[in-house]
């Protein structure tokens, strides 16, 4: 679901007003002039939406993404350029019908997070002057958070899409790697970089990645997409999240909301240290050459026209071993492992969105320290290959927002959108209803899972990561009887039982994958649903005769805890 103006033009005027009344020139590097916002605003006013799904909508651009005809600065006034074409993700929300505002102030060349590290000033935190607004990409997450854009793009290499969305109170979107074309994007870790997306809502953002996803052979970081990684996921019952003890690292605040919103969920504490092991290399390991790479021309050859703590950073990159990088990426590789193991137990991570907000005087008095613990929880992010949406989780004392970030797998955006809204909506008042799942799409095959592939069981992750998504909770008609088969169960014909399961939407071409996987006598058949018939998981009715029928318990998890209890009062 998107934001809905009244009209292109009603949007316009509405977008210059709220700039107006934010008063806030370090927001921006370049603007559309006004005249020429509202000629193209009534543009499309005449043209009507035409089926295009950002019809109208408002949306400022990070100044280190092409814009045809605004330059682009990177905020280092002497490296500006002005493009002739616009950046894919660009030119696929004007073909969209989007409006462009502007481009947005940053962290000089995308390099930090807290905001200010520009010569074009600092975007005003909108609740606190005394703060730091969050970076890189600090004007895009004020633009949406001061209500001027209704969507934004960043971009996001360690965080710059998410911490400056926690500060705003927005919610930031990192994609997939590879998801959204970089192409014309100013590099910072051309390997870890991706575009970003703020907006107001969890949906919004979802629904803007939908435009904006593509693949993009002139981009050698592009990546093919599974089918409909971006449709929307129901919110199964039992969810269940991995979460850290991470009191040591945050302000008490911080910490206190945090907790509140993982007691939403089933949830289990793990040890983050080795993903925060990971994120302290971005700036102390070989990526920090990496971004030395993509600035050479400027590091060797016109140093002086860089910010003086951009220039510290960058410089460093020159003296990095090859033979220290090769044992960062084999650090790497064993921690990617490990984010395997995690999403395979697990529906999610969720973490702070940053342990703080710095106030300008720390960061006049320490301009890295402050930077550094921002990155805390998300630096590791990226090198790990994970999707990110970070939302806002309430207030605290002090009366600054606290955000948290829900982490998943590669492609795994459409089912923690589902995870994301829920704890945005728990502590946030007045927002519009929420998206409903996407319906079952012509490329998808809806199954009924009765066992250990339903929500937080054991083989969830063989029906996630083929691109499987719940759709709904759902049971038989009363023609079943049920068994069970060591760890899971078998559903057959010739009972009197109705049984609760959950169906899932697959795609089709996975599901031969998914019955690969199944043992027999399992197998898949057409089932009896009360609202009507599902392929599903069936067993042979000869394998049942010699084991325990429970039938009487109605399905798996009704079992599950009965025998649990059991086994508990026994002991």
């Amino acid at each position: 679901m998107t934001p809905t103006p009244k009209s292109p033009l009603a949007a316009a005027q509405a977008a210059l007003t709220a700039d107006q009344t934010t008063n806030d020139p370090a927001i921006w590097i370049a603007k559309v002039p006004p005249e020429t916002l509202l000629q193209h605003a009534q543009t499309l006013e005449a043209e009507g939406p035409k089926a295009r799904p950002l019809w109208g909508l408002t949306v400022a651009i990070k100044d280190n993404i092409d814009t045809a005809g605004l330059p682009t600065t990177a905020a280092c006034p002497d490296f500006a350029y002005t493009p002739t074409a616009s950046a894919p993700a660009v030119q696929r929300l004007i073909d969209a019908g989007a409006l462009i505002l502007g481009k947005t102030n940053l962290d000089q060349f995308a390099t930090g997070l807290v905001g200010v590290r520009s010569p074009y000033g600092a975007p005003k935190n909108i609740f606190d002057a005394g703060r730091v607004p969050g970076g890189s990409s600090s004007g895009s997450a004020i633009a949406v958070a001061a209500g001027i854009a209704d969507l934004a793009l960043g971009t996001d290499t360690a965080g710059s899409g998410r911490v400056p969305a926690a500060f705003g109170n927005i919610v930031g979107l990192k994609p997939t790697l590879g998801a959204i074309s970089t192409t014309g994007v100013v590099p910072a870790c051309r390997s870890l970089d991706t575009v970003s997306i703020f907006a107001r809502t969890v949906d919004a953002a979802l629904a803007a990645q939908r435009v904006l996803a593509a693949f993009d052979p002139t981009d050698p970081y592009s990546r093919h997409a599974p089918p409909g990684y971006l449709r929307r996921a129901a919110l199964p019952a039992a969810t269940r999240l991995a979460i850290a003890d991470i009191d040591a690292l945050c302000e008490p605040e911080t910490a206190r909301l945090y907790r509140r919103a993982a007691a939403l969920f089933d949830t289990n504490t793990v040890d983050l240290a080795p993903f925060l092991a990971i994120a302290r290399l971005l700036y102390d390991g070989p990526w920090v050459a990496e971004r030395t790479a993509a600035l050479r021309a400027i590091v060797t050859g016109r140093p002086s026209i860089m910010h003086p703590v951009t220039r510290a950073i960058v410089e460093g990159g020159l003296t990095r071993k090859t033979v220290d990088a090769f044992d960062a990426f084999h650090d790497l590789a064993k921690t990617r492992r490990l984010a395997e193991t995690l999403f395979a137990t697990h529906d999610a991570l969720l973490v702070p969105t940053a342990p703080f907000c710095p106030t300008l005087a720390e960061l006049d008095a320490d301009p890295i320290g402050p930077n550094s613990r921002l990155g805390t929880f998300t630096n590791f992010v990226n090198l790990c290959d994970m999707a990110a949406i970070a939302v806002p989780a309430g207030f605290g004392a002090d009366g600054l927002p606290v955000g948290v970030t829900v982490l998943g797998p590669a492609w795994s955006e459409g089912r923690l959108a589902a995870i994301a809204d829920r704890i945005y909506r728990a502590f946030t008042p007045d927002l519009p209803p929420a998206a409903a799942p996407c319906p079952l799409a012509a490329d998808e095959t809806a199954l009924f899972c009765i066992g250990a592939h339903m929500a937080g069981l054991p083989l969830n992750t063989q029906v996630t990561s083929l691109g499987g998504r719940f759709l709904r909770p759902a049971q038989t008609q009363p023609i079943y009887r049920l068994h069970a088969l060591g760890n899971r169960p078998g559903m057959a014909q010739g009972g009197s039982a109705a049984i609760v399961g959950e169906v899932w939407a697959l795609p089709t071409a996975a599901i031969g994958a998914l019955l690969a996987q199944v043992p027999p006598p399992l197998g898949f058949g057409t089932v009896a649903l009360e609202d009507g018939p599902c392929l599903g998981f069936l067993a042979e009715s000869h394998a049942l005769h010699s084991t325990e029928d429970i039938s009487q318990y109605g399905g798996w998890r009704a079992w599950i805890a009965a025998r649990d209890a059991k086994q508990g009062t026994s002991a």
